[in-house]
């Protein structure tokens, strides 16, 4: 964390990230109990809309965003290919058991385990430790991320092939096999948002799929052998070893995270495809004021007196998209610039015409 040239700096408690900064065992039990509230929210969310689904609303008009979801992945059909929520209550209650076991690796981690990795006794815990400035160590890190990442779009092909998803031009859950064409997959990162073809959906994610793993493997080889250090001198520069701080960790994941939200709103907005009517609603009307938001084209007198009063699942995943995305990007920013030096104190000394004070990023 950006100390401003003062080592023994302390932060107040809601500095959350200052306290697992230099201590990797607590930041992976921050992880594993950030997790399991994830888990928890998912599963409590499922069948609070459940409980109040009515079905002869159309679900696109009652908000229902966690049964939008699993709708749209196949889930809830009947055998005679009806959506009647079956399962639905199953898999909310296995949501919340895996929620109380991430909480407990949590607390495990937090309370039993200790403080920092590479005091465990176990060798394998040791390899990762948190070495913010060790270029090896982050893309050790890194390239286990990677390779669960690509396990999860691999997952997520299978089930499209073997269990089947929601087709809207069908109008019901069929099995999808991925194309895995690669000049399609170059265009589509252009016009993605028109996308109309599932197949070309499944393609996409079984690409990434391989990318994500494929990178892993090398990040986690690359980061933990010293064959570059031996051959390839400048490659820990390569790698940004002066540019890592766990300030600048953070804030490329707020990178990451409100860049994706931004494209989702947009994507959710108005494609049918990967969100079909029959669970969000109507596409939407793009307006912008003073920022960009959504608003809906479909009569919602259906919906009086349910869950988002006068919205859609759509409008609603739109808009919180786009406005999480916005703030998650300034965060980035901030921390970013905090990464870099730049020293916040003096803004306000700047702002307020001291000619004594100066603003700079230290390089």
């Amino acid at each position: 964390m950006q100390t401003y040239g003062n080592p023994d700096v302390t932060y107040r408690w809601w500095a959350g990230n200052s306290v697992v900064t230099n201590r990797s065992g607590r930041f992976i039990a921050s992880h594993a109990a950030h997790t399991g509230l994830i888990c928890f929210a998912a599963g409590a969310n499922t069948i609070w809309e459940f409980a109040r689904f009515d079905p002869s609303v159309p679900l696109g008009h009652q908000t229902g965003i966690s049964l939008a979801h699993l709708a749209s992945i196949g889930i809830g059909f009947d055998e005679a290919g009806a959506w009647t929520g079956a399962g639905v209550v199953t898999i909310g209650i296995l949501h919340l058991i895996f929620s109380m076991v991430y909480a407990g690796g949590g607390l495990m981690h937090a309370v039993l385990f200790p403080e920092k990795i590479e005091d465990s006794n176990i060798i394998q815990a040791r390899k990762f430790k948190l070495e913010w400035n060790n270029p090896d160590n982050q893309t050790f890190i890194l390239g286990h991320h990677l390779i669960f990442f690509g396990v999860a779009c691999a997952w997520f092909v299978e089930w499209a092939r073997v269990h089947g998803i929601y087709d809207p031009a069908l109008g019901a859950v069929r099995q999808v096999n991925y194309n895995l064409d690669l000049a399609m997959i170059w265009q589509r990162q252009f016009d993605f948002i028109t996308i109309d073809s599932l197949e070309d959906v499944m393609g996409g994610h079984a690409f990434l799929a391989f990318a994500e793993i494929t990178g892993g493997a090398f990040h986690v080889i690359a980061g933990s052998t010293p064959w570059e250090k031996k051959r390839l001198g400048t490659f820990s520069k390569f790698k940004g070893s002066e540019l890592l701080s766990a300030e600048a960790v953070l804030s490329w994941s707020l990178a990451g995270i409100g860049w994706m939200a931004i494209v989702a709103a947009f994507w959710c907005a108005s494609n049918t495809t990967v969100y079909p009517e029959a669970w969000y609603g109507e596409p939407l009307a793009f307006n912008f004021t003073l920022a960009p938001f959504w608003t809906d084209t479909a009569n919602l007198a259906d919906g009086e007196g349910y869950v988002g009063i006068g919205y859609t699942t759509r409008a609603v995943l739109s808009n919180s998209h786009y406005y999480f995305g916005f703030f998650a990007l300034q965060g980035h920013f901030w921390h970013a610039l905090r990464a870099l030096g730049f020293d916040f104190k003096k803004l306000s000394s700047a702002i307020g015409n001291d000619d004594n004070a100066t603003i700079t990023i230290k390089g």
